[in-house]
């Protein structure tokens, strides 16, 4: 079984783990804004994810002589250790049930703010708990401040989110909408829209509606899979901060 030793190579794997966590949820919010049902992208996302553990595991996990100390993939299945096997299960539980949560959080609430909060949620909750399950071999005097740090951050960014729904009302009250079906009346005007090719089909230039304007919100939610319009800012708060939890769980529950 191949693991990683030299602390360059795990900075490296640091770094590509911030980049790939960092492109999923745009991708996943992408096919959600452009009417992709969340459970059928959640059925990929977890089917990809199965083929890349199985795979991971007859790859990585077999590299080299199978040791006492460092068993292979093959060997750690007969193995009689049911105790972690079932700490890993509940930690993927916890992890899929986060995950969920956040395809919904992100039509709610927004990509970045549910990154912020759920991110900060998984550092305060899930450092706290691997201090002690640790035996507190950190020095708590450097880690409980940047920890602090994360818990500034919740607090802000859900403050960010009371004013992006503070804006966007404002920005459709003059707008003709039913809150329950997200239809209404869209009008065009040169001010809020910009004249853009259309690429994929080839064809002459086409209107789209500027990012930020009232237009732009209008024809998302018309596009989406998932209607906000009308719907309370504290349901997406509630799924960020339910996301959170479980990713702070998930973590301690390997550990």
């Amino acid at each position: 079984m191949y693991i990683v030793e030299s602390k360059g190579g795990a900075i490296v794997c640091m770094l590509l783990a911030l980049l790939f966590l960092g492109t999923w949820p745009a991708l996943i919010t992408l096919l959600e804004r452009r009417g992709r049902l969340p459970q059928h992208t959640y059925l990929d996302y977890t089917i990809t994810n199965l083929l890349a553990a199985v795979i991971i595991a007859l790859t990585f996990g077999q590299i080299g002589d199978s040791t006492v100390e460092r068993p292979n993939f093959f060997t750690q299945l007969s193995q009689d250790n049911w105790s972690s096997v079932l700490f890993a299960m509940a930690g993927g539980v916890v992890l899929s049930l986060g995950n969920l949560s956040t395809q919904y959080a992100w039509a709610f609430v927004g990509l970045s703010v549910v990154e912020v909060i759920s991110s900060s949620m998984t550092v305060v909750i899930g450092t706290t708990l691997n201090y002690f399950l640790d035996g507190k071999i950190n020095k708590a005097e450097i880690l409980f401040p940047g920890v602090g740090c994360f818990l500034v951050a919740v607090c802000l960014a859900s403050a960010v989110h009371s004013s992006n729904a503070a804006d966007y009302k404002a920005k459709l009250s003059s707008w003709p909408i039913d809150n329950e079906t997200g239809k209404g009346t869209v009008l065009s005007s040169a001010s809020e829209e910009a004249v853009l090719k259309d690429r994929e089909n080839g064809g002459g230039p086409i209107r789209k509606a500027k990012a930020g304007t009232a237009t732009f919100l209008i024809e998302l939610e018309k596009r989406r899979s998932i209607k906000v319009f009308g719907k309370s800012m504290f349901i997406g708060l509630t799924l960020t901060f339910f996301a959170g939890v479980c990713f702070s769980l998930f973590s301690p529950a390997f550990n």
